[in-house]
């Protein structure tokens, strides 16, 4: 399958700021940022046009982790609304440490397909140049993409990129200065002094970070085999579903079955990857809604139910930024769609669903009535069936293939 895993990373970067800005305060665009400023010191570094790519794209990621290292940290409390990282409690200097989140985010990002070696860049992109990190590696056995992923980090988490002036960017200057060899080694301060310019500042703030990117690194659409596809596709469901305990692998369920009824189908070998790469990322967009609706344990206000379908919505926004996810893109974002019109966020009607929309909505349902939620036990093969029956025979869903999915899921 062909695919340009830098403008898809772009496009999930978006659901990974929020989700830090979110629980964590963490400024917005965090990632982003930090990955322009990678590339401005790369590029300084005279780091190839695979590297750049490369590690921009862990740059993005860098903090892909949060989402577990808080459900692992803080257990079922881990909400919006009862953990919020902060300064004064210790939690967010905690995080920075960065020991449990790096070893996890080292770990998931083996899942992505990056053509160059980015092992342990991540793992030991907190460490201090004079070993007093987490794991107590000094500069010289770190390498310097690490060095220059954690300085751009700590710049954009103490100072906030989007609102230097140039005084304070002297000021910044100074500080890293004055922290060479402490927190900092000294080829990352020398690149971060000849690669980074107030002007480059000025961009940032005027045009964002991923639009600086956009302009300025050169990327390519690349061949990836149905296993890095699947990888990749892996990668982005554990990150959704770490983002609410209510529905812990949910997406990775949905894809797996995705997988199943293409192979009853006969689809393609690239549709069929397709289409469980649709399964995995139907729900990216709940990144983007709060916890306190997500993990409600009552029945949702009118207003909240309008928030929550926003995923949808979200989901789409985020998908059809990628060129040639057209289609995945389209069964993604329909999968809360209905025959009969009653569904979101369009309200579509048979006539304007394909086989693929309906397919994908009915799955969807099959893997949310049979799974354990805090809420309610996961529901038997039978019951399961005989639920969506009804919403059949009310002309909500497709009756062959809810026929097919008794096939083949009992």
């Amino acid at each position: 399958m062909k695919l340009d895993l830098t403008e898809m990373l772009y496009a999930m970067s978006y659901a990974l700021d929020t989700i830090e800005n979110e629980v964590g305060g963490i400024t917005t665009n965090h990632g982003k940022n930090v990955a322009y400023l990678f590339f401005l010191m790369g590029k300084e570094a005279g780091f190839s046009d695979a590297e750049l790519r490369d590690f921009v794209g862990i740059s993005l990621l860098h903090d892909n982790a949060f989402s577990e290292y808080i459900r692992e940290e803080y257990g079922d409390v881990a909400r919006c609304g009862k953990i919020k990282l902060s300064k004064e409690d210790g939690s967010l200097d905690k995080y920075l440490l960065g020991y449990d989140h790096s070893l996890m985010g080292e770990k998931n990002i083996k899942l992505v397909p990056f053509r160059t070696n980015v092992k342990n860049v991540l793992l030991y992109h907190h460490e201090n140049a004079n070993g007093s990190g987490a794991f107590h590696k000094d500069y010289k056995h770190t390498n310097l993409k690490s060095q220059i992923i954690h300085l751009a980090d700590i710049i954009d988490v103490r100072w906030d990129i989007m609102h230097v002036d140039e005084a304070s960017f002297e000021k910044i200057k100074e500080k890293v200065v004055s922290s060479k060899n402490i927190a900092f080694s000294e080829k990352s301060v020398d690149l971060f002094l000849k690669g980074v310019t107030f002007k480059n500042i000025l961009d940032i703030q005027k045009y964002t970070s991923i639009n600086c990117l956009k302009r300025d690194l050169r990327t390519v659409e690349e061949d990836y085999t149905d296993k890095e596809i699947k990888n990749l596709a892996k990668f982005f469901a554990q990150i959704v579903d770490y983002k609410s305990a209510f529905t812990k692998r949910h997406s990775i369920g949905v894809a797996e079955k995705c997988e199943k009824m293409a192979k009853f189908y006969k689809f393609p070998k690239e549709k069929a990857t397709r289409f469980y790469l649709a399964g995995a990322l139907h729900d990216i967009g709940k990144l983007c809604v709060v916890n306190d609706i997500l993990e409600k344990p009552n029945k949702l206000t009118p207003e909240e139910f309008d928030d929550i379908k926003e995923h949808v919505v979200e989901t789409n926004k985020i998908l059809c930024q990628v060129d040639g996810l057209e289609d995945i893109c389209d069964w993604a974002s329909h999968h809360h769609e209905r025959l009969d019109g009653s569904g979101y966020p369009k309200g579509l009607t048979e006539d304007e669903l394909t086989f693929e929309d309906k397919l994908l909505a009915e799955i969807d349902i099959y893997q949310a009535l049979s799974e354990k939620r805090p809420y309610k036990d996961n529901i038997a093969h039978t019951e399961c069936i005989s639920i969506m029956r009804g919403m059949a025979a009310e002309g909500k869903i497709d009756k062959q293939i809810l026929e097919d999915i008794n096939k083949v899921m009992k």
